[in-house]
C-alpha cells in the first residue's frame, strides 16, 4: 500500500484525506490539533505544526512515504515542497512554493517575466507607505494570507494607516502588501501542472461582497468568456505560472478583468483553489476528478487530464449578505440541481473574511446560476 503524507487537517484537506482513502492509500496527516476534523479519517495522525518543516521530514522519512500534498492551503505549500525536494517526490520547487506564498516576491516575479499586474509596495510600518503617490482607492492586504483575510479597500490617506496596522497584525511576516486598485471582473484560473507543463481546467467567475473586505459569496463554473478569451487568459496563466517557477500540482490564479479589457493578475497559488473550487466545482463542470489528478502528482503516476461533461456548476455562500439563501439550504432536497448544502452556523453575520460566512450550497446545472 502506497503511503501519502497530507500537510494540513482542517475542514479543507477533508476532501484529499477522503480521495485518497477511497483510492487505497494509506494517509498520513499532520497539523496542530485544534482544528484537525481529518484525524479521525486518516490512518495516522501527527499534531505538528504545519510550518515545521524539519520536523515533518523526519517523520516522513522514517515512515518512507510515497508522495506529499495539500490542497486550499497556501501556508502548507512550502512544506510539501520542502519534504519532497528532500526526499525526491513529486512537487513544486521550494523556491517557488515560497515565491508563490509571498505576495511582494510573486508581484517582482511578474514583473520581471511581463505579466500583467497591479501597481504595488511591500510595507512593515505605516511610516513606510508615507511616499505612495498612487491615485485612490487603494487595496491593503498582508503578504502571506489568504481566504480574504485582512484585506481592505481603501478610499483615502485617513483610512491607510488603519489597514495597514489591520493587515500586518495578520500577516505572518508582519508585512502588508498595498496596492493599486482594478475596478472589474473577479475571476480564478485552474489548472493543474506536472514536471513543468501546466494544464487549463476551468475559468471560475466570482461574486464578492465588494468594498471594503472583498469575500467572495458565489463562485461558478465555467466564466463566460469566448474561446478567443479563455485562450489568453490561459496563456497569461502559463506565463504566469512559468515566472513563478510551478511545475507540478495545482495552482489557483485570480484575476481582475476592467471593463476596457486590462487583464491583471492579481495572485497565484500554488495549490488548488479554496471554496470547494478545486475540489468539487472543477469535477462538477468538465467531469476531471481533480483531487485524484494532485494526488497522482504527488505520487508520479499522472496522466493528462480528460474532460468529460461540459456543466455548469457553482456554490452560494450563506451570510448576513445573503440570508436570503437560507430557506433554500434548508430545503436543499426539493431542488434536485443541489448536490450538497449545509447550514454551519445559526448566527448570521456581515462577512470580513471567509471563517465569517454560516453554510453554503453547491449546484450542477445545464444552464448558467440557480438563483
Amino acid at each position: 500500500m502506497k503511503k501519502l503524507a497530507i500537510i494540513g487537517a482542517s475542514y479543507l484537506q477533508m476532501p484529499l484525506v477522503k480521495k485518497a482513502k477511497e483510492l487505497g492509500l494509506e494517509v498520513h496527516c499532520f497539523a496542530w490539533e485544534d482544528g484537525a476534523v481529518c484525524r479521525d479519517v486518516a490512518d495516522y495522525f501527527y499534531p505538528i505544526s504545519i510550518v515545521e518543516h524539519e520536523q515533518i521530514l523526519k517523520v516522513c522519512q522514517d515512515v518512507k512515504i510515497d508522495g506529499i500534498c495539500t490542497i486550499a492551503s497556501d501556508v502548507a505549500a512550502p512544506t510539501v515542497s520542502y519534504v519532497a525536494e528532500r526526499m525526491g517526490l513529486t512537487a513544486n520547487p521550494y523556491e517557488a512554493a515560497v515565491r508563490a506564498n509571498n505576495k511582494y516576491l510573486m508581484r517582482n516575479a511578474f514583473m520581471a517575466a511581463g505579466v500583467p499586474c497591479p501597481q504595488y509596495k511591500m510595507v512593515k510600518s505605516v511610516d513606510e507607505a508615507k511616499d505612495i503617490t498612487w491615485d485612490y482607492p487603494l487595496i491593503v492586504k498582508p503578504s502571506d494570507r489568504s481566504g480574504s483575510l485582512g484585506v481592505t479597500k481603501v478610499l483615502n490617506h485617513e483610512e491607510l494607516n488603519a489597514a495597514i496596522e489591520r493587515a500586518i497584525g495578520v500577516s505572518f511576516k508582519k508585512e502588508a502588501m498595498v496596492e493599486e486598485f482594478i475596478e472589474g471582473r473577479e475571476i480564478s484560473v485552474e489548472f493543474i501542472s506536472y514536471k513543468g507543463t501546466h494544464y487549463p481546467l476551468q475559468i471560475t467567475d466570482k461574486v464578492t461582497t465588494e468594498a471594503p473586505y472583498f469575500v467572495e459569496l458565489e463562485h461558478h463554473q465555467p466564466a463566460d468568456f469566448t474561446p478567443a478569451e479563455y485562450n489568453r487568459i490561459y496563456d497569461i496563466t502559463k506565463t504566469a505560472l512559468n515566472a513563478l517557477g510551478i511545475t507540478n500540482g495545482a495552482s489557483h490564479s485570480e484575476y481582475k478583468i476592467t471593463k476596457e479589457g486590462r487583464i491583471a493578475v492579481m495572485e497565484i497559488g500554488g495549490r488548488m483553489g479554496g471554496d470547494f473550487i478545486g475540489s468539487d466545482l472543477v469535477r462538477l463542470s468538465t467531469g476531471y476528478d481533480f483531487l485524484k489528478g494532485v494526488i497522482d502528482v504527488a505520487l508520479g503516476e499522472f496522466e493528462e487530464p480528460v474532460k468529460t461533461i461540459n456543466m455548469h456548476s457553482g456554490v452560494y455562500f450563506l451570510a448576513k449578505e445573503t440570508e436570503n439563501l437560507r430557506p433554500i439550504i434548508e430545503h436543499y432536497k426539493d431542488y434536485p440541481e443541489i448536490v450538497e448544502a449545509e447550514i454551519t452556523d445559526n448566527e448570521l453575520r456581515n462577512v470580513k473574511c471567509s471563517a465569517d460566512r454560516s453554510g453554503y450550497f453547491i449546484y450542477q446545472t445545464d444552464s448558467k446560476y440557480i438563483v
